[in-house]
């Protein structure tokens, strides 16, 4: 069975994932060059459930700190 610094490890990598992911959309969501409706649209809704992810996965890391901390 593998620890909670593995976990951790893994939960961390994870949102640097989706740090990128976000910092990606992001720039996708203000270039000048005309992107279509739907395309704003899924980029948007993809920014928010990243955000969201993202959110989450913060939590994740700051409890296993705390239960490390122990």
């Amino acid at each position: 069975m593998r620890g909670r610094g593995w976990i951790k490890a893994l939960r961390q990598d994870e949102a640097r994932q989706v740090r990128a992911r976000i910092a990606e959309l992001e720039r996708d969501l203000m270039v000048t060059t005309p992107m279509g409706r739907q395309l704003r649209f899924e980029a948007g809704h993809e920014l928010r459930n990243a955000t969201f992810r993202l959110e989450r996965l913060e939590e994740c890391i700051a409890e296993i700190s705390e239960k490390c901390g122990r």
